[in-house]
């Protein structure tokens, strides 16, 4: 059985949907305090993915995520660097996108962890609890969204406006397919930075993205939040019956998993 580490501590209040979906998907997930982890990092190698929840780590303070974005890299840095050269799975939702981002740990370009992106405070100056649109990107490597073509998900976050340091590395994104989600309106078009349908004023409508071979994601929606068709709103309106569409996400990891690693 796949094992799972899923970080927990100091603010993370995502982790146990995050888990449950994980176990859901066939996962044998394992909570683990930030603390622990640092003393012992063994815990990484025994694992095949590490999820970073989402949640209010360290109260937001400074800037969502960026406190335990600094704990992470500097005090396990080498371990991570490892887990990502055996070609393990990672995926940071929403808070733990944010962490990512400001971590250096995505986009990854180059293999170094070095901070070209970030998720800031959403266009309409408020916390945006709302479900969204997403199309997801046919030619992105990324392996969490494998057959996957659009996804409706929750969004719970006050910080998820996505901005890059320049206009090359948003280029770049576009020209190595990592833009893997992009909020769409209810007809299937982009959103075109419009307002409810993206949510918080991103560049390019952006949700989510990959490192360069995919194994690396992160995003603002949670998919953890749509485990069970009944968690949708329509749900009964729709007829929805069965998984919720957000568990394909996991289920990908896990399937990429047990045949690579």
């Amino acid at each position: 059985m796949v094992k799972v580490l899923v970080l927990t501590g100091f603010g993370i209040n995502c982790e146990r949907e995050t888990a449950y979906a994980f176990q859901k998907a066939g996962a044998e997930p394992l909570l683990i305090h930030l603390n622990d982890l640092i003393e012992k990092p063994d815990y990484l190698e025994s694992s095949k993915i590490f999820a970073i929840p989402g949640g209010f780590s360290f109260g937001d303070d400074v800037a969502s995520g960026r406190i335990l974005a600094n704990r992470i890299r500097y005090r396990l840095e080498k371990p991570l660097q490892k887990f990502i050269n055996d070609g393990k799975l990672i995926i940071g939702i929403c808070n733990g996108f944010q962490v990512m981002v400001k971590m250096g740990i995505l986009p990854l370009f180059d293999g170094e962890f070095k901070q070209l992106v970030t998720l800031t405070h959403n266009n309409s100056g408020r916390f945006e609890d709302r479900w969204v649109h997403l199309k997801i990107n046919p030619h992105s490597p990324c392996v969490w969204t494998k057959d996957i073509n659009q996804l409706d998900l929750p969004v719970r976050h006050g910080e998820g406006k996505f901005l890059t340091k320049d206009p090359l590395v948003l280029e770049k994104l576009h020209k190595q397919n990592q833009i893997v989600l992009q909020y769409m309106k209810p007809d299937g078009t982009l959103a075109n930075n419009e307002y409810p349908s993206n949510p918080n004023g991103s560049i390019n409508d952006i949700a989510g993205i990959c490192n360069p071979n995919g194994r690396i994601f992160g995003l603002m929606p949670h998919p953890e939040g749509f485990w069970d068709s009944k968690l949708h709103p329509l749900w009964n309106r729709i007829k929805l019956e069965g998984s919720g569409d957000g568990l394909k996400i996991f289920e990908n990891g896990i399937a990429y998993a047990k045949k690579n690693l």
